[in-house]
Formats: structure tokens, sequence, C-alpha cells
């Protein structure tokens, strides 16, 4: 008799691959001959399944720590005071955390190359997948080059003395070595650069507690005392621009946009879902950790930074104000030099070293398989989904090496300066990819209701939705307006400052347009979504077969 089947079925019967797997076996073929087979039939998606759940946990790690959270966030320490830093950090955790409920349940269902991107495509509209897909390749490739630029400045601490472009030069042969030869050398990579930025998270949250309980040269208890507006005059939420409660807010304001741009990280968990082993087991796991590293490195580093360092320190005005290179600009590394702590400012350095090259690393990745999911999905030259054996896309990680040559304008241009223009740039770009993501699980949240499958047969469901879709889609819609607001001010008009806080916030909605007319593209009606079947599918079996 013929099965009936319902629409809460995963994905069509397949057949039983443990099956086709003894038979290989008879014929000669091992278990882990046949799963390299086997990946090698995925469609046009000629990646490999080789990072394993160690990888996927580190580089969620290594796109999202970096010279933000060590060094800029003294920035946005200086016009808001403490409070207002603790404040925004915390607060901007929970729109990040909300985005990650969205993705977390779309991804662990449908592991695929480039997931959120091709999400946009099918649940929404082509032309929004193909505007989505354009926005984040601009950011990913935008970031590489703002992490080179970051790499010199932080190598700066200790000599000048190397050629400017011999360290642009190795930094992108570097990682061209590390993503075009095969996914495990990038895994690998990551894991152990992502380490040490771990290592230097957890450092500085200890010599926050130990220092400020006299664990110094100095027997120097000073507690919560950059807190105390009787030692501190304007802690813990300072004036910014105006004076009294409006001041006050926009020094918290200034901390919000600034954790807008430090606080990622379940995007780069997801572009890891299409080369990931056993995808429904290890990326819920994945996304999950995602909560615990917004509250240890986001929430606590922001909380530690304005414990060592008062936000009125001439120190760090005048580091600041001077772009001292590297460390030397980070709180933390003041307050060491305060403290009379002669060693840990070089280890810090070099922590944040790695940190910034395991960034750059991360950011080649993950535009590199952006590319790819759009030349999947059509809206990039075919040649692009060409894979080397190892199951690299190495046309696309080709192109956004090319496009990390804008390292090369610090070369003419003062790099703190060049540093902004990327901040800015990436800022707004950020944002708006959150907001798609959010509005296009909203989509499959209506369209699962629509076709009557329940949530509950889902790998993962994640919380509160669609609430934290909603959450999520107006704050970061908020948050892409407001950033670059300081420009409209009295005197404070720049033409760079406003070109790349608003660039991409007025791009995609004209590549938007512009695919749809071109193409005449449709709406997706709910009742009418396709889930990826195929490709979920082929994961079914992939993870059938692999099965012990």
């Amino acid at each position: 008799m013929e099965r009936k089947t319902t629409r809460s079925d995963h994905a069509p019967s397949v057949v039983d691959m443990k099956e086709v797997v003894a038979r290989k076996e008879k014929a000669g073929e091992s278990h882990s001959e046949h799963r390299v087979r086997l990946e090698g039939l995925r469609g046009h998606d000629q990646t490999h399944r080789r990072l394993k759940n160690r990888h996927i946990q580190l580089i969620g790690i290594g796109g999202t720590v970096g010279t933000a959270l060590f060094v800029q966030i003294g920035s946005a320490l200086t016009k808001g005071g403490p409070g207002s830093l603790f404040l925004a950090f915390t607060l901007w955790s929970t729109f990040i955390l909300a985005v990650n409920n969205c993705l977390s349940e779309m991804v662990t269902w449908i592991p695929i190359s480039s997931p959120f991107v091709r999400f946009a495509d099918r649940f929404v509209d082509p032309a929004l997948g193909f505007s989505a897909g354009y926005n984040f390749f601009a950011l990913q490739a935008a970031l590489v080059p703002f992490e080179v630029v970051a790499f010199n400045l932080v190598l700066q601490y200790w000599t000048d003395k190397i050629p400017l472009v011999a360290i642009i030069v190795f930094v992108l042969l570097s990682y061209a070595f590390l993503n075009m030869f095969a996914v495990r050398f990038y895994g690998e990579s990551e894991f152990w650069l992502a380490l040490g930025k771990v290592i230097l998270a957890v450092g500085i949250m200890m010599f926050t507690f130990v220092t400020m309980v006299g664990g110094n040269p100095l027997r120097d208890v000073y507690g919560f005392r950059n807190w105390d507006p009787s030692k501190v005059p304007g802690a813990p939420f300072a004036e910014y621009i105006k004076t009294g409660s409006l001041g006050r807010f926009l020094g918290f304001l200034a901390c919000f946009i600034q954790a807008s741009f430090t606080i990622a990280g379940p995007d780069y968990v997801a572009m890891a879902a299409g080369e990931a082993e056993f995808p429904r087991r290890n990326m819920p796991h994945a996304f999950r950790s995602v909560f615990y590293r917004l509250t240890s490195f986001f929430v606590l580093g922001s909380l530690c930074i304005g414990i060592v360092v008062p936000y009125s320190d001439p120190a760090l005005l005048n580091a600041l104000s001077n772009a001292r290179p590297g460390a030397g600009s980070s709180p933390y590394v003041i307050a060491m030099e305060r403290l009379q702590i002669q060693v840990l400012p070089h280890i810090v350095n070099a922590l944040i070293l790695t940190a910034v090259y395991s960034a750059g690393n991360s950011y080649v990745y993950c535009a590199s398989r952006t590319l790819l999911g759009l030349a999947l999905e059509g809206k990039a030259p075919k040649f692009l989904t060409k894979c080397t054996a190892a199951g690299v896309p190495i046309y696309c990680v080709g192109v956004t090496l090319v496009i990390s040559m804008l390292s090369f304008l610090q070369v003419s241009n003062n790099a703190a300066v060049v540093l902004q223009w990327f901040v800015n740039l990436v800022t707004a770009s950020q944002l708006v990819n959150y907001a798609i993501v959010s509005f296009t699980y909203i989509r499959f949240y209506n369209a699962l209701k629509a076709q009557g499958i329940p949530r509950e047969s889902l790998p993962h469901k994640s919380f509160w939705q669609p609430f934290s879709a909603y959450y999520a889609l107006a704050g970061t819609l908020v948050m892409a307006f407001v950033g670059g607001y300081t420009v409209f001010l009295p005197g404070k008009w720049d033409i760079p400052t406003f070109f790349f806080s608003y660039a991409m916030i007025g791009i995609v909605p004209v590549l938007f347009v512009a695919w749809k007319v071109a193409h005449k593209t449709q709406w997706r009606e709910l009742e009418h979504i396709a889930f990826f079947e195929k490709e979920r599918s082929e994961v079914d079996q992939y993870e059938k077969a692999s099965s012990p």
C-alpha cells in the first residue's frame, strides 16, 4: 500500500542510504569515500561538509571579536560613560539574540550554503534575495580591508619600520592560502586563531577583577571608583554634544551605535551551515552558544572597560585623538600602564593582532560563500559556482581578495580615517542585513502556518516567536537610520561620513527595484513557498548515510 504523506513531513521519502553504504563497502568503497562521493552529488553546490562542531563554534567567535571590542570601544566610553556603555551593549545584545532566534530555526532545518541570502529569495521575493546577497557580500568584503588596516595599526604599537605595502601583501597572501586550498585548513586555522580571542577576552576580565580588588603593583583597590560621580564627575552617564538629560541621552546613543557595529555573531554561524558536518545535530548547539558569547564577551566586556579606566581619562582621550597605534588606544593597556604592569600590554597587543587577523580570515570565508550562494541562485555569473576538488569556491575567494586590495587606500590616506570610512559603511550594511533576516523569518513563520507545517516538527524550534522577529526588525531598521545622525547636527556636516553612513540604505532598495523590474519577479505566496525540499532531502541522505 502506498504510504500517505502529510505536510509535516520534513522531506520526500528517500532510499535507505545505509543499504547503499553497505553495498558500496562490499564493492571496495570505504565509508569516508562514500561520504565524499555523496557530498559531490549536491546539485550545483560542490562544497564539502568538512567543518566540525568545534570549528563552527569558533568561527562564530572569529567573525565577531576584533579591535572593536578591545580598542575602538574606548571611543564610545569617552562619549557615554561606563553606565551608558554597559546599558547599551546589554540592550543591543537582546536584539542580536532575537536575530539568532530567527536564523537558528531556519538554518538548522535547511542547512545550505549562504542560507539567509537564499532564504530571502525563496521566502519573500527573488529581488530581495538579490539585494540582500549583494548587501551582505559588500559588508563582508568591506570588512576584509577594514581588518587589514587595523592589522597595520596594531603592528605599529611595536614598530613602524616595516613597509606598509609589505604588510598588506603578506596578510592578503596568507588569507589566500588559508581559504583556497581546503576548507579544513580554514576551519583549523580559524579554530586556533579564534581560541586566542577567547583567551584574550577571558584574560582581560580576570585582569579587571584581580586589579580592582587590589591585585596590582600599586595595591590600589579601585573597585567601581570610575562609576562614582563623586570621584569622576559626570559618571556613570556622561554628557555628549549637549548638556543635561539630552546630553546624557546622546551619550547613551553614541554607545548604542558603537554596540550595533561591535556585536554580531549568528550570521557567521549560519554561513558555515553548507559545509558543516552533521548540521542537524551540530548547528543547534552552535546557535545556542551565541547567547553565552553575547553575555561573556560583549556584556561583561563592556562592564570591564568602564571599571578599569575613567571615561574622562586624559591618557585615553589623548590616545584616541592622536590615533595611537594598536593596543595603545585600548583602555585596558592604558590601565595596565597606569598600574605599572610592564609585560601585559605587549601580550594584549599580540593577542589583539591575532584577533584582527582571525576576523579578516572569517570575512574572506563569509564573503566568498555569499558570492557562491548568489551564483547558485543565478544572481551572479555561473563560473563562480566552480569549486576545486577540495570543495573550495576558488573564483569567489579570488573576487573577494581582489576587492580586499582596497586596503592599499591607507598608503595615501591616514589609516584612522580609512578605518572610520569602513566602520560607517559596514555598520549600516550589517543592520540592513539583520532587518532582512528578521523579515524573512516572519515570512517563513507565516508560510509554515499557511501550509499546516507544525514548528514542533522542525529539528530546532526557537523561543519567543514571532515576537523575536518583529523585535529584531524594528530595532535594526531604526538603528540603520540613526547611525549617522551626527552629520545633521549644526557644524557637523561631512560628505564622506554621510555617504558611508547611508550609502547601503539607499543602494539596497535600488538593487531590489532594479532586479524586480528587469526580471518581473513575483512576491512569493505563502501557500506556495517551497522550503528547499531537494536540498533538505540531500541533507537527510547525507546524515543517514554518515550515521554510525
